[in-house]
């Protein structure tokens, strides 16, 4: 799978309003069919800063995102309400689903 971490700062005028600028972008990733999951969660330590945690099935299925009419869209409406260019780390990983952190088991 194609795992991506990306960290977005948003204006601090915009920051608690970023899940309802976010959600048809959101919406429409989570629709494709290659992925796997698109999950944004805020900072603890910056309220302006929320992180993207996406994974799709395989190469191809990343570049249908890259290369949809949704994405298109949100390189044209998500920048302006951003302070700075998005930081991101991607790589492809050998496994399709989330591990368990068995240093952390529960119930074990």
């Amino acid at each position: 799978m194609i795992f991506i971490t990306a960290k977005f700062l948003i204006k601090p005028e915009h920051a608690d309003d970023w899940p309802r600028i976010a959600a048809p972008f959101t919406a429409a990733t989570r629709a494709e069919p290659g992925c796997l999951w698109f999950d944004w969660s805020r900072s603890l330590d910056d309220p302006a800063e929320y992180v993207l945690v996406e994974a799709f099935r395989d190469g191809d299925a990343g570049a249908a995102h890259v290369g949809s009419d949704h994405f298109k869209q949100a390189q044209r409406d998500l920048p302006p309400y951003l302070a700075a260019t998005p930081r991101i780390i991607s790589q492809s990983v050998d496994q399709s689903d989330w591990s368990e952190l068995g240093e952390m088991a529960v119930g074990r």
